[in-house]
């Protein structure tokens, strides 16, 4: 199994990563042990989001997807505000 995850950082950024130990993999977030990772200068972090995934080359390529978003679609998704995500998705496709 591995796991896509969202974290919000202290300035409101946020950050998406993937791992196959998530508990293992957000306790070293949170603690700053991941030096040139993005979090590891906006301590604390929050959890916002976590998805299961099956295999590892779905995960990167979910990983990359959700890089992509807007904040305002990444808010969506992890609050599970499933009509404001379809609006959002919509509105990228009208553009």
């Amino acid at each position: 199994m591995f796991w896509i995850y969202i974290l919000k950082c202290r300035d409101g950024s946020y950050y998406i990563g993937h791992t196959d130990d998530i508990e293992t993999r957000i306790a070293q977030h949170r603690r700053g042990e991941i030096p040139s990772c993005y979090t590891a200068s906006r301590l604390p972090v929050e959890l916002i989001h976590l998805e299961e995934i099956d295999q590892r080359r779905d995960a990167l390529e979910r990983e990359r997807q959700l890089k992509r978003w807007s904040r305002a679609k990444k808010l969506a998704l992890a609050e599970g505000k499933w009509a404001s995500l379809r609006a959002l998705a919509r509105h990228k496709r009208r553009s």
